[in-house]
């Protein structure tokens, strides 16, 4: 166990627990380690880091902090993870490759409800990169009971794991750019550059492009085109307002797409278009994808890489976090919509 000691009484005793030293704006570490024993020349030290009394070990305490943390990530985790080194009682767990998070949501809140656990994830559907942080974990005291962290493996042991990467599958991309005005010269496009752009940072191509006129029956034929050249996700692109010239819709129902919503609560990205082409997934991508970062295809483009089905109540459930700010103005250290670095 535990017990505390006047500072001046703990010369020649063992450390029972990491004590952190902190600089504001330079530094932030560990000053002595657990089983450190304590020497008449450490006295200074830490008095200047706040300490006038210290917990030392005495018999058995528990499972320490650093086994603790250990335990609950190799839980939560599996061999697409790997773990960092313990440090101050917290382990990093880290993605093995590109791909995209799941979080099993449910399961996370069951854990963080045992008490004195702390498993902290990034969002679910995140777009992660090979090395990339996407959970934390420890303990709140220097030590916990056995009976805790065994609830918890026989939790991840019944519901499955906590955290899982989903590879990006390297799929052909078809795009359907419509617009009388593309078509005709009067405007040059920048959907296909953009569109190319996204699809390529998550290790897909662009395999045929087209343009095509508002004409319903030439948007369902170039579609169609589309599946007969092998694409596996389709995109078509502009004429998803509420102007009367603006038949992507139409053609998409033409072309035998099964629209399976019009329209998301995601701003910017109202007015997305998802459908179903058999087993081929089509895009609606709306106007808004040339002026701004991150839109609605940034959500729902990944998850179609990694063959995760998408369905109507997954778009509906987009609504909560789905105003996207500008970075300027959202204030968060790691923007959840756009995932940039703010």
């Amino acid at each position: 166990m535990l017990k505390k000691v006047k500072l001046d009484e703990a010369i020649g005793m063992v450390l029972g627990h990491d004590m952190t030293k902190v600089i504001p704006g330079e530094y932030k570490g560990v000053a002595f380690r657990r089983g450190h024993i304590i020497r008449r020349e450490d006295i200074p030290e830490l008095l200047s880091i706040g300490k006038e009394h210290i917990y030392i070990m005495e018999g058995e305490a528990g499972v320490h902090e650093e086994d603790a943390a250990l335990r609950i990530a190799k839980a939560v985790s599996g061999a697409d993870m790997e773990l960092s080194t313990p440090s101050e009682g917290r382990i990093n767990i880290k993605t093995k490759f590109h791909g995209l998070l799941k979080v099993n949501v449910p399961l996370l809140e069951e854990i963080n409800s045992i008490g004195e656990i702390v498993l902290a994830t990034q969002h679910t559907n995140a777009i992660c990169k090979s090395g990339a942080t996407v959970a934390g974990t420890k303990i709140v005291p220097l030590y916990i009971a056995e009976n805790k962290l065994d609830k918890l493996e026989k939790l991840c042991q019944a519901k499955g794991r906590v955290l899982e990467i989903i590879p990006f599958k390297v799929k052909k991309v078809g795009v359907v750019i419509t617009g009388s005005e593309v078509f005709k010269g009067r405007i040059k496009d920048k959907f296909g550059e953009t569109i190319a752009k996204k699809v390529g940072a998550l290790g897909s191509m662009i395999n045929h492009q087209t343009i095509v006129p508002d004409d319903k029956a030439l948007i369902a034929q170039a579609i169609i085109e589309m599946k007969s050249r092998g694409s596996e996700v389709i995109f078509v692109c502009g004429g998803l307002s509420v102007d009367p010239d603006d038949v992507t819709a139409e053609g998409v129902k033409e072309s035998g797409g099964r629209i399976i919503s019009y329209g998301a609560p995601v701003m910017p990205g109202t007015m997305f278009l998802y459908a179903m082409l058999q087993d081929i997934p089509i895009l609606g991508a709306p106007a808004c994808v040339l002026y701004n970062e991150a839109t609605v295809i940034d959500v729902m483009l990944p998850r179609l890489l990694a063959d995760d089905q998408v369905t109507r109540e997954d778009i509906i459930k987009l609504g909560h976090g789905g105003l996207c700010l500008s970075c300027e103005e959202c204030h968060f250290i790691v923007c959840p919509f756009c995932r940039s670095t703010v």
